[in-house]
C-alpha cells in the first residue's frame, strides 16, 4: 500500500523535530523537507510560516501550554501543541481547521488530549491574549533572558521592547538595482524606498529574471551604510576582506562605475567560485578573488597596498534576528566573547593592508557593543596612528530593515 505524501503541517512538525536535534538551521530544514515532500509553493509558504512562527514564539507558546496542562510532555507532543496554538493565536487560521489538522498530527492514543487542550485554549482565548502583554519580556517576546538583560544594559528600556517586538515580526525582502546592468523595465512587484535611492521592497513575486541577469541583487538596505562610509573612488586599489557571497563587493564596483581595482577574499576557498559567479553576473568581472584567513597576519604582498579596506567580519547576527529566526536560540554569551576576540584579531591583521593615508571600514550585522564599538576602541587604544572618523549603529526597528554597525577608520 502506497503511503500518502506528508502534508504541510506534518512537514512543519518534522522540521521542528529535526531542529531540536540541533544540527541544522531552520531555513535549511524548511527548504530540505519541503523539497522531499514535493510541496506546492503555497504549502511551502505555510510550512515556513508555521516553523518560523513557532521558533519566534516558543517561550510564550510553552507558557500557554503549561497554563493549560500541568505535567511533563514529550517533545513531539509539545511541538504539536505549539503548532496548534501558533495557528490559532498567531497566524489567525480558522479554529476548526487548525484544531482538526493539529489533532491529526498526534498519535491516535493522544488525539483526545490534544483536542481537549486546544479547545480549552479557545475557551480561554481572551484571558490568554490579555495576559500576554503583562508577561516579562523574555516570555512575551520569546527571547533568552540573558540576551534581554544584556540589551537592557546597553539600551533604553523602550528601545529594548521595540527591538524585541520587531524581531518577532516577518521580515521584508529587498533588492538593490545595479547601475552597471540597468533594468529593462522595473518589475511591478518592486516598490522604491524613499530612504534608500536605488533600493526596492519586494511586494509580490521575487523578480528572478532580473536577479539572474544581474540587474537586481537581493540584499538589505542596511548594507549600504558600510559602502557609504567606505566611499570607494574610481581607480582606487580596494580590498573586500570577507567578501562572500559578494553583495558588498558588487556595491563597491557599482559605486565606482566599474572602475575600482578590487580584490575580494574569503576564508573558505570553496566559496570563491560562487563569489566570482555572483560578481560576474553583476558586471564585476575584473575583480580578483583569493582565499585569505585574516585571523592570521597580513600576507606580505598585501601589506600597505590598499587605499581602502572593507572588513565585514563574522559576527553573532544579533542585528538580523528578525530574518534568522533561530539565532536567538543558538547564541550564548560565550559565543559573543569568542567572536569579539576573533574580530579583534581580524581587524588587527587587515589593518596592515591599508596604505598610510588610507581608510578601513569595520562592519558587522551585530548590534552588540562587545562586537562593535568596543572592538574598534580597543584597536584604537593600541594603534594611535589610526583615527575613528565616523561610526553608525543601525537598530533594525528604527531603520525598518536589518540591524548593522559600521565604523570608518583613517590611517595616518
Amino acid at each position: 500500500m502506497k503511503n500518502n505524501p506528508p502534508t504541510s503541517r506534518q512537514t512543519a512538525l518534522t522540521c521542528l523535530m529535526r531542529w531540536h536535534e540541533g544540527r541544522s538551521f531552520a531555513e535549511t530544514l524548511v527548504d530540505r523537507e519541503c523539497s522531499r515532500a514535493a510541496l506546492s509553493t503555497a504549502d511551502r509558504h505555510l510550512v515556513q510560516a508555521l516553523v518560523f512562527g513557532v521558533l519566534r514564539n516558543q517561550t510564550w507558546l510553552d507558557h500557554v501550554i503549561d497554563s493549560l496542562r500541568k505535567g511533563r510532555l514529550d517533545l513531539e507532543m509539545r511541538l504539536i501543541l505549539q503548532l496548534g496554538l501558533c495557528q490559532l493565536f498567531l497566524l489567525g487560521m480558522a479554529d476548526h481547521a487548525a484544531v482538526y489538522e493539529t489533532v491529526n498530527l498526534a498519535p491516535a492514543r493522544l488525539r483526545g488530549l490534544v483536542n481537549a487542550i486546544l479547545r480549552n485554549a479557545l475557551r480561554r482565548e481572551k484571558a490568554i491574549l490579555e495576559e500576554r502583554e503583562k508577561l516579562p519580556l523574555p516570555v512575551l517576546y520569546s527571547t533568552p533572558a540573558w540576551l534581554v538583560q544584556r540589551w537592557t544594559q546597553q539600551m533604553e528600556p523602550q528601545t529594548v521592547r521595540a527591538l524585541l517586538h520587531w524581531n518577532n515580526t516577518t521580515p521584508r525582502l529587498y533588492v538593490r538595482a545595479n547601475p552597471l546592468v540597468p533594468v529593462n523595465g522595473m518589475p511591478a512587484s518592486l516598490a522604491p524606498l524613499d530612504r534608500a535611492p536605488g533600493w526596492f521592497s519586494v511586494d509580490g513575486a521575487l523578480p528572478l529574471e532580473e536577479i539572474k541577469a544581474g540587474s537586481l541583487y537581493v540584499a538589505d538596505p542596511s548594507t549600504r551604510y558600510a559602502i557609504d562610509l567606505l566611499a570607494p573612488r574610481p581607480g582606487e586599489e580596494i580590498l573586500d576582506a570577507c567578501a562572500a557571497p559578494g553583495g558588498k563587493s558588487a556595491a563597491i564596483i557599482a559605486a565606482t562605475g566599474g572602475k575600482a581595482r578590487l580584490t575580494a577574499t574569503d576564508l573558505h576557498e570553496h566559496r570563491l567560485p560562487t563569489l566570482k559567479e555572483n560578481l560576474d553576473r553583476q558586471g564585476s568581472s575584473s575583480v580578483r578573488t583569493a582565499q585569505a584567513d585574516w585571523s592570521l597576519p597580513c600576507p606580505p604582498e598585501w601589506e600597505r597596498r590598499f587605499d581602502a579596506v572593507l572588513l565585514d567580519v563574522p559576527c553573532s547576527n544579533t542585528g538580523v534576528i528578525q530574518r534568522r529566526v533561530d539565532v536567538r536560540w543558538r547564541l550564548t554569551p560565550q559565543e559573543i566573547r569568542r567572536l569579539a576576540a576573533l574580530q579583534r584579531s581580524i581587524l588587527e591583521n587587515a589593518s596592515q593592508a591599508v596604505k598610510p593615508g588610507g581608510r578601513l571600514v569595520y562592519s558587522t550585522c551585530s548590534i552588540d557593543a562587545e562586537e562593535d564599538g568596543l572592538v574598534v576602541r580597543d584597536f584604537l587604544q593600541n594603534h594611535p596612528e589610526w583615527t575613528l572618523k565616523e561610526e553608525k549603529l543601525i537598530l533594525p526597528h528604527e531603520e525598518k530593515s536589518d540591524g548593522a554597525y559600521a565604523a570608518l577608520l583613517i590611517c595616518a
